[in-house]
């Protein structure tokens, strides 16, 4: 599945300089890591960002939010956000602003390989 190009160069305009943001392809679209945590990503016209499993609940009520279900068990602390709720540059920012006000609490995911070893 490809990602909205559009939507990617938003998000990257938000998260400007000073941070540490690496873009890696992945799960059929695009995922923006901030200090090598998965934050946000693109995928079809959706966001997926990352936020405060506390938080969950509540962001579901927010327009054009969705439990992320890409692996058919949704995920606390993970969500889709469609075009409906990412549609202005404000809306869009607060989504990123989330994802990264949680990136900082937020636990790495351990590499598998480190795990053979």
């Amino acid at each position: 599945m490809a990602y909205n190009e559009i939507l990617a160069d938003r998000v990257r305009r938000i998260f400007g300089k000073g941070l540490k943001v690496e873009a890696k392809k992945m799960m059929g679209g695009l995922t923006y890591m901030v200090n090598g945590k998965m934050c946000v990503g693109i995928l079809g016209d959706d966001l997926m960002a990352r936020i405060d499993p506390d938080l969950h609940d509540q962001a579901l009520k927010r327009k054009g939010c969705r439990e992320m279900d890409f692996t058919g068990r949704p995920m606390k602390g993970f969500v889709f956000v469609g075009p409906a709720g990412t549609k202005s540059d404000k809306e869009l920012a607060g989504w990123v602003g989330r994802a990264l006000d949680y990136n900082g609490r937020a636990k790495a995911a351990v590499s598998r390989k480190k795990k053979l070893k």
